[in-house]
């Protein structure tokens, strides 16, 4: 009884430090952005999805080493369906997102592409061998190049506010964040998974489920943080960029360890990952805003797959 009391409280512990985190996380990156005039969603796809995807990579790639496919793979295809319908669905019924051009003619095209590529990878061989991790890591290189030339192409020339809080501060807020974030989450899935195995829930459902969220807590609080800072390109920009990450550098550094393990009950989760991109994109296609409509029926969709996940 008082080990569960237990963590429930450091279940709560865990939200405070993402709630503060995330806070801390935002105001570094987007004003480290205004200071050396790089488009915030630049710093959203890069910096910010990087490091709120810190918690799936440390996961994922120990699970790798330690043999674990359903976690691997379970962890991020898991991870990303949250990622978009859940967080981005909560996101935008709090405040509608704007989404940049570039994000639904460029970035959410090849998050949908490379969430195929990883389908069919691990359709055909049901694994992810070493090659296919190198081919992983080259378009995460392409996907880095591609940032940075939109960097270059987008770099603004913003003039530093007097009041504008000094770069030392701003890196502090980034890293105590982060470090926030990370260790949160940490606390949160620990707690959150015993709390599960209490209740007598199996461990696919809480790897797709309890430790896909944990892991994407970062992601949560960042992006509705975001949100309500009015910092849309760093929101959307932070689920995009993640999404793209978890694949293309956690999944290609698990295969170059280890071949990862792609179970074949993992293609349903997989397709439902891509039909969720699509419904992203379907949604801000036309008018370049994620509104509230669309953040409920992101819920909705959520609630079948995990009404699907219940009964499988």
């Amino acid at each position: 009884m008082w080990k569960l009391l237990l963590e429930f409280v450091l279940l709560a512990l865990g939200f405070f430090m993402l709630v503060k985190g995330a806070d801390w996380f935002v105001d570094g990156s987007s004003g480290i952005a205004d200071r050396l005039g790089v488009p915030q969603l630049v710093i959203g796809l890069t910096i910010v999805a990087m490091g709120t995807s810190m918690p799936e990579a440390a996961v994922s790639i120990a699970a790798a080493l330690k043999g674990s496919a359903a976690i691997t793979i379970g962890n991020i295809v898991g991870s990303n369906i949250l990622n978009v319908l859940i967080i981005l669905g909560l996101t935008s019924v709090i405040t509608s997102i704007a989404v940049a051009k570039s994000t639904v003619r460029c970035e959410i095209p090849w998050m949908l592409f490379i969430t195929l590529a990883l389908l069919g990878l691990g359709v055909t061989g049901h694994q992810v061998t070493f090659v296919e991790g190198l081919i992983l890591w080259v378009l995460f290189l392409l996907y880095l190049t591609y940032l940075f030339m939109m960097a270059l192409r987008d770099k603004q020339e913003g003039v530093v506010a007097e009041e504008s809080k000094p770069f030392w501060r701003l890196g502090l807020f980034v890293v105590i964040g982060l470090a926030l974030i990370v260790a949160g989450s940490d606390v949160t899935v620990d707690a959150a998974t015993a709390i599960a195995k209490a209740a007598g829930l199996s461990e696919r459902f809480i790897g797709l489920t309890i430790v896909a969220l944990g892991t994407s807590l970062p992601e949560l609080f960042t992006s509705v943080s975001a949100g309500m800072k009015g910092k849309a390109d760093i929101a959307i920009g932070n689920i995009v960029g993640s999404n793209i990450f978890n694949i293309l550098f956690v999944v290609g550094s698990a295969a170059l360890i280890v071949p990862v393990e792609f179970a074949p009950n993992f293609v349903i989760d997989t397709l439902v990952a891509f039909g969720a991109g699509v419904l992203l994109w379907a949604c801000v296609f036309r008018k370049r805003m994620l509104t509230r409509m669309g953040g409920v029926l992101m819920l909705v969709c959520y609630g079948g797959y995990f009404l699907y996940l219940m009964n499988s």
